[in-house]
């Protein structure tokens, strides 16, 4: 995994980049699971398990009326699929080994590639397991038809994009104030559950709740998300500009609040601890 000898020229050295990255990559799917097959069935079964209860409680209330005119088991899914991209993209990024880890030992590694891998890896476990979902779905209940199936997937990255830039700040905070920021992280995880809107339609959702979700880039993939989805649905209280902005800027900021925490950052920290 890790060569003692530089490569040369500058194509050996993108390559070799490259190639830590995926190896690194691969360490870290297989780091949540000793089975790799295990491993994406329990991302799998969480994903089944949320649609299956807000399919369930939204049934009891009587809210099935308030979705998109459309098939109401993908109007949940888009909500939910976006959702879990975006929180586990945090949660792996802000997880992610920084300078003090004993992986910083080895020469070729360093906190850039670390960051890379964990949100590749992220990305690889949510878009297997949201294809295999709707492979099931549309193969063993009804068919599913996506008006826009690139401008859907396209959101979904965005998802996950926004998700990395704020994992990459919630890591770079964390070796100053570690329990802080680890319970913050948790919090604003499991705070999106909520403040996602991922089961409000925003074209019917009243301006006075609505200026409580428009903060959220997550909340503006999923309205885009449905409105590539649903033919007949097109979003009007949320923009894709937003969540790209954010996520621009999210990054920048965490690349530079990782760069300065990584030239300050001392084993002796967690030592006393």
């Amino acid at each position: 995994m890790f060569q003692v000898e530089r490569p040369k020229s500058i194509l050996g050295s993108v390559i070799g980049t490259f190639e830590l990255i995926f190896h690194a990559s691969v360490h870290k799917v297989r780091k949540g699971h000793g089975n790799a097959i295990v491993g994406l069935l329990l991302n799998i079964l969480q994903m089944v398990l949320m649609i299956v209860v807000f399919y369930t409680m939204m049934s009891l209330l009587g809210a099935r009326g308030m979705a998109i005119r459309g098939n109401y088991v993908v109007y949940l899914m888009t909500g939910i699929f976006f959702f879990f991209t975006h929180i586990k993209a945090i949660g792996a990024v802000a997880s992610a080994d920084g300078p003090t880890s004993t992986m910083m030992q080895h020469a070729p590694m360093n906190t850039v590639i670390s960051i890379v891998a964990s949100a590749l890896a992220s990305l690889y476990q949510q878009f297997l397991a949201v294809a295999v979902i709707l492979y099931l779905y549309h193969a063993a209940i009804e068919p599913i038809s996506i008006h826009d199936p690139v401008g859907a997937m396209g959101m979904m990255l965005l998802s996950w994009g926004s998700g990395v830039g704020i994992g990459m700040i919630l890591m770079a905070a964390k070796p100053w104030a570690p329990d802080f920021f680890g319970i913050l992280t948790q919090v604003y995880m499991r705070a999106n559950m909520f403040a996602s809107g991922k089961m409000m339609v925003a074209n019917n959702t009243p301006g006075h709740i609505l200026q409580w979700f428009t903060w959220n880039p997550l909340f503006h993939t999923i309205d885009q998300g449905r409105g590539f989805v649903f033919q007949n649905y097109h979003p009007h209280n949320s923009n894709i500009a937003y969540p790209l902005a954010c996520t621009f800027v999210c990054i920048l900021i965490g690349l530079m609040a990782e760069f300065y925490t990584r030239k300050h950052i001392s084993v002796s920290w967690s030592a006393r601890r």
